[in-house]
């Protein structure tokens, strides 16, 4: 597996590249649910490339980048594993070399849902992914359904523009009690994270958002939206955490709840 932290380094090895090239971004931390976007990857492109970049532009909370977890060898020696052939470690001056003045802006579902109360985050989220396409010039990039919003972000981004890359979404993984992966919940009290378990089981009830919103309010969590769109109900909800509120997401298929 190679190691690159130049990005200057990087753009010149990517000519040497041949065949069909597959792309995951991640901000580290990795989990099961990465592992899969990695292994969606390897098994459908010969060379994988896997960037792990703590994008501070989409923390709209400063605590919330400050606390977010790294766990960097670790990361490297699940990669290793899993069959990953390229890993890139920029740092903030080879992204944001322009300081951040150039910024990618989607005007509509952007300001929707996880928008609504993180303003700004899904700026920093498709600048940094434009930047890291343009960087690795994949066939393929691979997003978990999870972050459903943001995957189809991605996707219209890459269409509103022309990039010639398909966009993978890769089914959510969750624990056995239902919870979503994430990096954030190394974050839980176990208190939190007990109350977190319960989160995708409401979700899934087939009530109003209004019901499922107090059910979840009623068991203890802080809310700050239940929305059906489509065919999918998404939910964030705040749980204890070990020193602050953790924030999780999650989303079900209509078809679910049926």
């Amino acid at each position: 597996m190679n190691i690159v932290h130049c990005m200057d380094e990087w753009r010149a090895r990517r000519g040497s590249l041949s065949g069909r090239v597959g792309f995951v971004p991640t901000m580290g931390a990795l989990h099961e649910g990465h592992l899969s976007l990695i292994r969606a990857s390897v098994d459908n492109n010969d060379v994988t490339v896997l960037s792990i970049y703590v994008n501070a532009t989409q923390f709209n909370d400063p605590s919330d980048l400050a606390k977010y977890p790294s766990t960097l060898e670790a990361d490297l020696a699940a990669a290793n594993a899993a069959g990953v052939d390229w890993v890139l470690l920029p740092d903030y001056s080879q992204i944001y070399a322009d300081g951040y003045r150039y910024q990618l802006n989607e005007e509509s579902f952007s300001r929707q849902l996880c928008g609504t109360d993180r303003p700004g985050h899904f700026t920093g989220v498709l600048t940094v992914v434009m930047k890291l396409l343009n960087l690795v010039v994949p066939t393929r990039a691979y997003f978990g359904l999870k972050d459903y919003q943001q995957f189809e972000l991605v996707k219209g981004m890459c269409e509103a523009f022309f990039l010639p890359i398909e966009i993978v979404g890769v089914e959510t993984v969750r624990d056995q009690d239902g919870l979503a992966l994430s990096s954030r919940n190394k974050l839980l009290s176990p208190e939190g994270r007990k109350l977190a378990k319960k989160l995708n089981k409401i979700l899934s009830r087939n009530e109003t958002d209004e019901s499922v919103r107090d059910a979840l309010e009623g068991e203890g969590f802080s809310v700050d939206y239940v929305q059906l769109r489509g065919d999918r109900r998404f939910a964030a909800v705040h749980a204890p955490g070990y020193t602050h509120p953790v924030r999780l997401i999650d989303n079900v298929q209509m078809e679910s709840l049926k």
